[in-house]
């Protein structure tokens, strides 16, 4: 009996969501068949079925595997001493995962599927949860810290993350030619401007303010 290498059925079964994802994103799921996610693949129908019982198992697929990924990224974030840089590292991998070309599309076209599948749509709903609920934690860490302000819910905190994390989708739509270096840098930059802790400002200790904001002798 020929025995299955685990690291290679995997990493088969991996190279097939991915070609699958570009088929779904470009064409949709309904539009997409099997035979083209073979094509993408490079794999014959019978390999695909041995993965796969069929075109929504490659599907759903897809985000089963989102869901692992984040489970995994999560927890090497955890991992990092400094919790600032466990939140920055997410935001930025989940960052640069959104800005692929095919991520616009596909996340449209699930959102067009959980519609009509409630089992997808839990699954994608428990991913997003999952984000929320990591970066939860990852935040009061970093409130426990010092280093953000402690006057932010955490929990506020991380759904606002996820949701700024989210908003390049639609810009990505709009405007192809977007850099997605560029635009990670500029969101880490109003991340730290937003969650840094605010300093009290002393009163001056000789003269008094003008209107200008300036301080004036006597």
């Amino acid at each position: 009996m020929r025995t299955v290498d685990p690291a290679k059925h995997e990493a088969k079964r991996r190279a097939i969501l991915d070609a699958a994802a570009g088929c779904f994103a470009m064409k949709g799921f309904e539009k997409t068949t099997t035979a083209e996610i073979c094509r993408a693949a490079g794999i014959s129908t019978g390999s695909l079925f041995h993965y796969f019982p069929n075109k929504r198992a490659v599907f759903v697929g897809i985000f089963e595997q989102d869901a692992d990924e984040t489970a995994a990224l999560l927890a090497a974030a955890g991992e990092i001493e400094d919790p600032w840089e466990s939140i920055l590292h997410v935001i930025a991998y989940v960052s640069e995962q959104l800005l692929h070309p095919i991520a616009a599309k596909l996340v449209l076209e699930v959102a067009a599927q959980c519609s009509r599948d409630a089992d997808l749509a839990e699954l994608v709903q428990g991913n997003d949860r999952a984000l929320r609920d990591g970066l939860t934690l990852l935040v009061t860490r970093a409130v426990d810290a010092g280093r953000i302000d402690p006057g932010l819910p955490p929990r506020t905190v991380a759904s606002w993350l996820v949701a700024l994390v989210d908003a390049p989708l639609s810009r990505v739509i709009l405007e192809p030619d977007l850099d997605p270096a560029a635009e990670l840098a500029v969101m880490k930059e109003l991340i730290a401007r937003f969650l840094r802790p605010v300093l009290a400002i002393p009163p001056p200790a000789v003269g008094r303010v003008a209107d200008t904001g300036e301080i004036s002798p006597g």
